[in-house]
């Protein structure tokens, strides 16, 4: 089974005129080293060493890639490796597929668009049920006849952590981003539950002593995730589009596209978790289901009130929350202070901590991981795979399983960048997007190296 053939590594190579800790300015093009790797999974890897750059020139920021000059040849000195151990340092070198000595296509990437030319973000609520208003943010409305592209956040974040994207893509495509129910500014609006009167009022909601009778199912799952972006799309884009989801996005949108293909173009997964849920699902596994005492409804159990509360108070403390954007991302020097704020604000709402308790408790899905890739295998769906190399959570190995499952699947992989490759390395996912969004073609890599180059 070719498995490397489908891979394109990205690798930094570090600027001379501006020191690697800062951000680069806007305006300022990103150079990037592009390889095309090819053949079996026994492969032999060569590792490039000494990637070093000489009189980087000033290029202009463009809507096309351009191509670099002045730069020397690079080395390469031959190691055995696997698909699942190949080498791909993310500063100073780039895995390649050769035996000998040569020369690497090298192109710059355009930076994010000044502010003035940048697509405008909307914000808008969508009334859903009865008392679930959902969140989300759109560009791009103009661009009728473009395709149009929906991305799904990750785990505690929101529509915001695809705000680059946005108003990049904004420009051409029709975009959009949702906050799922639970999460961001998708949270009820209102208590779920009742308070028995002889008790004090309290400013947290959902430890009450019954649900209202619009929450009595309520239940923050991926199940419910499934039906709200079937709704969304149906309601508001009003055709079938391109999904693109980040960790627990990117499951949502593979778990979507096997049960709805007729409303999905295709899937891209960044650094896609390759699970969600702790509990059995009562439908697949009913007998073990039932020794589980509660599934994430509301009102919390008293049990487990004073458990919820103390974990609550531990992750939504904002030394905790800064931990763990510095293990999410692995370069430092990327920019989280938006992104820290609104997770900051969430964790504040009368909601956060019950949702937190459902989505934890909530049950699995009604299909497992493998059967949605078997199922959007059989449906035809084209799946993208993009991968952070160097993400703490999900390895670029359940990347790899998924190639396995989906052969015909293109797999990308970036350094550095970890767990947030589109908020890290934004310029990167986005040229990749707008190359995939506009491809028929079968012979993808062919396509991709002259759309590269040109």
């Amino acid at each position: 089974m070719e498995i490397v053939s489908c891979h394109v590594n990205f690798s930094y190579v570090k600027n001379l005129r501006f020191h690697r800790s800062k951000l680069p300015l806007l305006g300022e093009n990103r150079l990037f080293y592009f390889v095309i790797e090819s053949g079996s999974a026994s492969s032999r890897y060569s590792h490039l060493d000494s990637l070093r750059s000489k009189n980087i020139d000033q290029h202009r920021a463009s809507s096309r890639v351009c191509s670099v000059n002045n730069h020397e040849h690079v080395s390469s000195s031959v190691v055995s490796e696997t698909y699942n151990a190949y080498i791909l340092d993310g500063e100073e070198g780039v895995a390649h597929v050769s035996n000998s000595a040569q020369s690497i296509p090298k192109v710059t990437i355009p930076s994010l668009p000044e502010e003035d030319d940048a697509a405008s973000i909307s914000s808008r609520f969508r009334e859903w049920k009865p008392k679930l208003t959902v969140h989300y943010e759109t560009s791009g409305s103009e661009n009728a006849d473009s395709p149009p592209v929906l991305f799904l956040p990750g785990f505690g974040v929101g529509s915001y952590h695809y705000e680059k994207q946005m108003k990049d893509l904004g420009r051409d495509y029709r975009t959009w981003a949702l906050d799922f129910l639970g999460q961001g500014m998708s949270l009820p609006f209102e208590d779920p539950t009742l308070q028995s009167q002889d008790k004090e009022e309290t400013d947290v909601w959902g430890f009450g002593d019954e649900s209202k009778t619009w929450a009595k199912e309520l239940v923050f799952s991926v199940d419910l995730w499934r039906d709200q972006v079937r709704y969304f799309i149906e309601e508001v884009i009003k055709e079938p589009v391109y999904l693109v989801g980040n960790s627990l996005g990117g499951y949502v949108a593979l778990y979507f596209a096997a049960c709805h293909p007729e409303l999905v173009k295709g899937v891209t997964l960044l650094n896609a978790t390759p699970f969600w849920g702790f509990l059995p699902n009562r439908e697949r596994s009913p007998r073990l289901s039932r020794l589980i005492p509660w599934a994430g409804t509301f009102p919390l159990p008293s049990g487990l009130r004073k458990f919820v509360e103390i974990l609550w108070e531990k992750i939504s403390d904002p030394r905790s929350v800064e931990e763990i954007l510095k293990q999410v991302y692995a370069d430092h020097s990327t920019k989280v202070d938006g992104v820290f704020s609104r997770i900051i604000e969430t964790t504040q709402h009368p909601a956060a901590a019950a949702s937190f308790a459902s989505i934890m408790f909530a049950p699995q899905g009604r299909l497992s991981f493998i059967e949605t890739l078997t199922r959007c295998k059989m449906n035809n769906t084209r799946i993208c795979l993009m991968y952070g190399k160097d993400d703490p959570w999900v390895r670029p190995v359940w990347g790899l399983q998924v190639k396995r499952e989906v052969p015909d699947a293109p797999y990308y992989e970036i350094s550095p960048a970890g767990h947030c490759p589109h908020d890290e390395v934004p310029e990167v996912r986005i040229l990749l997007l707008r190359f995939l969004f506009n491809q028929n073609q079968t012979n993808i890599w062919a396509h991709l190296m002259l759309f590269l180059l040109d």
